[in-house]
């Protein structure tokens, strides 16, 4: 009978304390901001340490989430090649004086994923004022041209993608998790970056801030 209470009496306290841990779940979801963007400073574009780069929101090659944003003020953003659908060689620099969104990301990436259907939205509002930059990480392996592919046209996605065969954009934007995004204006300067998935309402202050430079 003492046993009987005992077991109980844990049954108990187990209960109330997945329930306390539920609630404090919620609150912190709740209060969680994973979608801020921050502006780019000098530096930020080139950063290499995985530590400063894997934050929530993101996800690493391991599949481990994170979440960042960037501060300061923009720079010059790095140029770099890849691919478009057609194999051909395009460079973020052939975009000059157009405003860009910058985003990378992978057909595994749950964050990725979860964040597209607001840049496909955008790309058909936005798409003759703003240049989007949709870089798949295409390491041949993990990830590759046909399965980038295949996820695409099964969504039904209409914005440019471009295929980061040989990691030039990962390296030159230090991209150690995704998603990644970076706006960089007309004068081709990183004014802001968001290293976690973003929602529409935080995509469209991104795109505000970089349309400001057409008119300046």
């Amino acid at each position: 009978m003492k046993n009987k209470k005992g077991f109980v009496a844990l049954l108990a306290a187990l209960v109330l304390l997945l329930a306390g841990a539920m609630i404090l779940y919620q609150f912190l979801a709740k209060n969680r901001q994973p979608d801020m963007l921050g502006a780019v400073e000098e530096g930020a574009a080139e950063e290499t340490d995985a530590g400063e780069n894997a934050q929530a929101g993101q996800q690493t090659a391991s599949g481990e989430e994170t979440e960042d944003t960037a501060q300061g003020s923009g720079v010059a953003a790095p140029d770099f090649t890849v691919l478009d659908a057609q194999g051909n060689e395009v460079k973020l620099s052939d975009f000059q004086g157009k405003p860009v969104v910058l985003n990378f990301w992978a057909s595994w990436c749950g964050p990725c994923k979860s964040e597209m259907p607001d840049f496909d939205a955008a790309y058909a509002e936005y798409g003759e004022e703003v240049q989007f930059m949709m870089i798949n990480l295409t390491d041949g392996s993990r990830e590759t041209l046909e399965t980038a592919a295949e996820f695409v046209e099964e969504q039904g996605y209409s914005f440019p993608v471009y295929y980061d065969t040989e990691s030039q954009g990962a390296i030159a934007y230090g991209v150690m998790a995704i998603p990644t995004t970076y706006f960089i204006d007309a004068q081709g300067n990183a004014v802001a970056r968001a290293m976690s998935a973003l929602d529409r309402e935080t995509l469209e202050q991104g795109i505000g801030m970089i349309l400001e430079s057409v008119s300046d």
